[in-house]
């Protein structure tokens, strides 16, 4: 079974979200939801994300995670919301999550932090 296409600024984006990943020390980047599952409305949805950071102690965490956050949206043009890794309790947002993400970026913590 193939999987559906990703949202076209996913696509189109690709090597500028892995540069910032790399920027901010995203270790791993996964899209799910609408943007991921093939029902992205260009003029309506917004990006939905799961992030992993590097702990990377040479830069505030916070700083990282939020200026990773709005450069994102600047490069993308509209609204990001951005999930840590971390367990999802809400069963439904677990379900939800796991029926569509996809990952958008992976590499080992040396080089996200590099």
């Amino acid at each position: 079974m193939s999987l559906p296409p990703l949202a076209p600024p996913l696509v189109d984006h690709h090597d500028e979200i892995v540069a910032l990943c790399r920027a901010h020390g995203v270790e791993r980047l996964e899209v799910f939801g609408s943007a991921a599952d093939g029902r992205f409305d260009p003029d309506r949805s917004d990006f939905d994300f799961i992030v992993r950071m590097s702990p990377r102690p040479s830069a505030s965490l916070p700083r990282r995670y939020l200026g990773f956050i709005d450069a994102l949206e600047a490069l993308l043009g509209r609204h990001v919301d951005v999930l840590s890794d971390g367990p999802i309790e809400n069963p439904y947002l677990r379900q939800a999550v796991d029926a569509s993400r996809r990952v958008l970026h992976d590499e080992p913590a040396a080089e996200a932090s590099a």
